[in-house]
């Protein structure tokens, strides 16, 4: 952008109690100001149909401009369909570029997995390249967490933790519900609509690519980082595991953080349940968060994956702390 025009945009936002329209004007000079493009992630193929922009960070920072989740696309006869859109515009932008390098076809789809923004926010860049009539698929309690405080509010979060990496990103709601067990077809490939309950969040979406017997699972399990559980519920995330995997059978599991394997649930369960039960066992036993917090650092389940996982020092206690919480109203 040249110098000029940041001065003028700069001025204007300066200059906005002048002025009776000052929102107005605020939201022509956001939308003025466009951050950096992303750097290209050649996408990597993981099944027939299924091709993967992979995130090796888990968190967003000011050096990887937001990019901390995957991108999933599935190439059909039809057209691609796109699973999870990324955190911003210039990462929705970077995953159509990486697209274009596999396939010359259309993306005819998009899914939301929840409203966590790192999912969502790059539905910008499909529907400023493909039309605000491309069909964006969620779960109804997504939709309405995005319309209301969600949707602004993790667009400024992105801003801030990139330091303005993804200005001009728009939030962009998803344009059409889905339910549990509908089965979508697009092209030769068969969509299959999973949800079961609270896990990470109350409305998490997994969509099961029926011909690769290939399953995007969001952020119900993580491979290389500790998942926020604000929104979400440990027993929850147990239950859904068991009803997910009788109902798909054998699966390659690929989550929003991470690369996928077969064995997925299985091993980030065991994580979870490092944590969950001695949470569990603490409060059965009276004693406190602090005893909890000790037995869940000193079970192998945990240790285990401590060195090697992402935002673990900085959030276990958190998440500690949220078992240990939900334990209580299980226990009692």
């Amino acid at each position: 952008m040249k110098r000029r025009q940041l001065l003028w945009a700069s001025a204007a936002v300066g200059g906005l109690v002048m002025w009776p329209d000052a929102r107005l004007l605020a939201q022509q000079a956001q939308d003025f100001l466009v951050g950096p493009p992303v750097a290209d992630i050649p996408a990597r193929q993981l099944s027939q149909h299924v091709w993967m922009v992979f995130s090796p960070d888990g968190f967003p920072t000011v050096e990887n401009r937001g990019m901390m989740s995957n991108v999933i696309f599935v190439v059909t006869s039809a057209g691609v369909v796109v699973i999870d859109s990324g955190a911003s515009l210039q990462i929705g932008q970077m995953a159509i570029r990486m697209i274009r390098q596999v396939t010359d076809k259309p993306v005819v789809a998009v899914f939301n997995s929840h409203y966590h923004g790192d999912h969502w926010l790059g539905n910008h860049a499909f529907v400023k390249t493909y039309g605000d009539k491309l069909p964006i698929y969620a779960l109804p309690y997504t939709i309405e967490k995005i319309k209301g405080t969600e949707g602004n509010l993790w667009r400024s979060l992105m801003e801030r933790w990139t330091n303005q990496s993804t200005l001009g990103t728009q939030v962009v709601l998803p344009n059409t519900p889905v339910q549990h067990g509908q089965l979508i077809q697009i092209g030769d490939v068969s969509f299959r609509m999973h949800h079961y309950g609270t896990a990470h969040t109350p409305s998490d979406l997994c969509v099961e690519v029926v011909q690769d017997k290939l399953t995007a699972v969001g952020d119900i399990a993580m491979a290389n980082r500790i998942a926020n559980m604000d929104d979400g519920s440990y027993p929850g995330t147990f239950k859904y595991y068991q009803a997910l995997m009788a109902a798909t059978g054998e699966q390659m599991w690929v989550p929003g953080h991470g690369l996928g394997s077969k064995d997925l649930l299985k091993t980030y369960g065991e994580f979870m349940a490092g944590i969950w039960e001695p949470c569990l066992q603490a409060v059965k036993d009276g004693r406190t968060e602090a005893d909890a917090r000790s037995m869940v650092l000193k079970d192998p389940r945990v240790q285990a994956r401590a060195k090697s996982m992402q935002g673990f020092e900085g959030n276990i206690g958190k998440y500690t702390s949220l078992a240990y919480l939900e334990a209580e109203k299980e226990a009692f």
